[in-house]
């Protein structure tokens, strides 16, 4: 079964609309992902506590959250991005055409 037979039509308005919300979505993740990797190096060198204090096993926070949190972070970050793109591209893009009584278009092909 190819493309053609699903019985979705999008127009390029449509296409063009879902593309630049896309767009918006992955600049916003991307000024996030900028901000979360800036902040370890002016954390870095702004608070004295951050490099030279000792938690857990005698690691600094900063090696803490370099070894652990940042991987968190990038992939809280990037499941979100994912989850978000797809709810978007859903919602704007693939609507089956409706017939005159409101069924879908491909169903009234079928016997």
């Amino acid at each position: 079964m190819d493309d053609d037979d699903v019985g979705t039509r999008d127009t390029p308005a449509e296409v063009d609309a879902a593309f630049r919300t896309l767009r918006r979505v992955s600049v916003g993740y991307f000024v996030v992902f900028l901000l979360g990797v800036a902040a370890f190096p002016v954390l870095t060198l702004t608070l004295d506590w951050w490099s030279q204090a000792r938690l857990v096993g005698g690691m600094s926070p900063g090696f803490l959250v370099a070894a652990f949190g940042l991987y968190l972070f990038f992939a809280v970050l990037g499941i979100a991005a994912a989850r978000l793109s797809s709810a978007v591209e859903h919602r704007m893009l693939g609507a089956a055409e409706q017939g005159p009584d409101g069924a879908d278009a491909a169903e009234e092909d079928t016997p």
